[in-house]
């Protein structure tokens, strides 16, 4: 057996069976959360003293690989590492196979990533402020583009709506790459999108940044304001990934994975690299995480239904 690190000895490694971590991504193979897992991956095996693999089971806006994992065993051997779908799904779909706060143990957010609000680079808002003053005198006339509905791009556009009090119209396209191509071309004018999407089409002049949407300016990104410093007080609206096992019901192997979690995104090593990927590690673990589930679950809840945006 492989050495454990501090705060998991190699007898509580033990207590998982057949001493592997099976880590499924409810998503296709070469994705940011796919990337993401196989980085946990390796330090998740190195920290328990097992081996740890990712296994990808994509479909269904990530739900049929969570409905798997929520019918797994919950003790350990089995891991689920999703994004932002896994709370707003509840709010989109008609049904789900499992309860989404009632069938997880949430572990940790494993990454964090803010959406940025892009124009066009000949769009004549320079800021949001501007932005804002001209769909309010042209209600329902501007546009936005995103990945498709009810993903996250999707809804920080309408929370933006909604918390700035205008009316823009959504268009959604087949993933955020033809979106990000039409926004290049000026044939839509605005979008929001992740930074690892947006940074390269930024940095070459191709489209503009008027802000980010974390509470926080982006390290990559540190003269560009956040939306609540442009005037959309307490706008938040980030992409993140989550690492959640069954429903624990205080099975201790749910702390000791805590515990690997807290300690793997607290490493200097973890930060590099996901920095490559223009994401940061997660800060929330444990029973902060899942109030913080909760509060997401709500959030979105009230974003779709003032949205009107169709259930699937």
């Amino acid at each position: 057996m492989a050495f454990a690190c501090i705060g998991v000895s190699v007898a509580q490694a033990q207590t998982i069976p057949g001493n592997q971590v099976k880590i499924v991504v409810p998503f296709p193979a070469g994705g940011t959360t796919d990337i993401l897992a196989r980085f946990v991956a390796q330090y998740l095996g190195d920290k328990l003293g097992v081996t740890a693999i990712v296994e990808n089971r994509p479909g269904a806006s990530g739900t049929i690989g969570s409905d798997m994992v929520a019918k797994s065993p919950p003790d350990g051997s089995v891991v689920l590492i999703t994004a932002t779908h896994h709370v707003i799904n509840p709010s989109l779909r008609k049904s789900l196979p499992y309860d989404t706060q009632k069938d997880f143990s949430p572990i940790a957010v494993v990454a964090t990533a803010p959406n940025a609000l892009c124009v066009a680079k000949d769009f004549p808002a320079k800021t949001v402020a501007e932005l804002i003053a001209m769909a309010k005198a042209q209600p329902g006339t501007l546009s936005f583009g995103s990945s498709g509905i009810g993903g996250a791009n999707h809804l920080s556009g309408e929370l933006f709506e909604q918390m700035a009090g205008v009316n823009i119209e959504h268009i959604p396209y087949k993933g955020a790459a033809p979106a990000m191509n039409d926004l290049i071309g000026g044939h839509i004018p605005i979008m929001f999108d992740t930074l690892p999407t947006v940074l390269p089409a930024a940095q070459a002049g191709n489209i503009r940044v008027l802000a980010v949407t974390s509470l926080q300016r982006a390290a990559s990104l540190p003269d560009v304001p956040t939306l609540d410093e442009a005037g959309v007080k307490g706008f938040e609206a980030t992409s993140w990934f989550g690492m959640y096992m069954p429903q624990a019901n205080g099975n201790p192997i749910y702390s000791k994975l805590v515990v690997a979690m807290q300690e793997i995104l607290a490493a200097p090593s973890t930060r590099e690299k996901f920095a490559t990927q223009g994401v940061e590690p997660g800060k929330r673990t444990g029973r902060e995480f899942a109030a913080f589930v909760d509060s997401e679950i709500t959030k979105w809840s009230a974003v779709v239904k003032a949205a009107n945006v169709p259930q699937e």
